[in-house]
């Protein structure tokens, strides 16, 4: 990133179009306004705020594991602390991220196709996934991909 530029934070959205199948699409973060969080404290790039109640936790996925097709709870930020875990949607697209990387899980009122419903997750290596997970009250869109900006 150039110095003074506003930022481009890449994210994945898994998301559910109109015929219930979910489907992941690459977007970014771009929204940024350069401002202090509170005086006196230097100016900072801050992006985009959501003032849903929201549920914060960090999960562990296991070495090995790997989830059965289900939904996202609700529609919920998945950021990878450490190790590595993969998204597989009903689409067949397969999307592995790590530290750093986010992920947008929205994938709720999806319809089973070939016992296939929501999304696969699961672990990529030999270390346990940390995630922390970020859910929103709010309820999810449909067909909307690249939701936030």
């Amino acid at each position: 990133m150039i110095p003074g530029e506003k930022p481009h934070i890449p994210y994945w959205h898994l998301w559910t179009d109109e015929q219930g199948v979910s489907h992941q699409t690459r977007c970014a973060l771009t929204e940024f306004d350069l401002k202090t969080m509170q005086a006196p404290a230097d100016p900072q790039w801050q992006g985009q705020r959501t003032t849903d109640e929201m549920t914060v936790m960090v999960t562990v996925q296991p070495v090995g594991w790997v989830g059965t097709w289900h939904e996202n709870p609700k529609p919920q930020w998945i950021i990878p602390l450490s190790g590595r875990w993969f998204v597989r949607s009903m689409d067949g697209k397969r999307v592995e991220m790590g530290p750093g990387e986010i992920s947008f899980g929205e994938d709720q009122n999806t319809a089973e196709t070939d016992g296939r419903k929501g999304h696969r997750s699961g672990t990529v290596g030999d270390v346990p996934a940390v995630l922390m997970v970020v859910q929103f009250a709010a309820p999810p869109t449909i067909a909307s991909p690249c939701r936030f900006a």
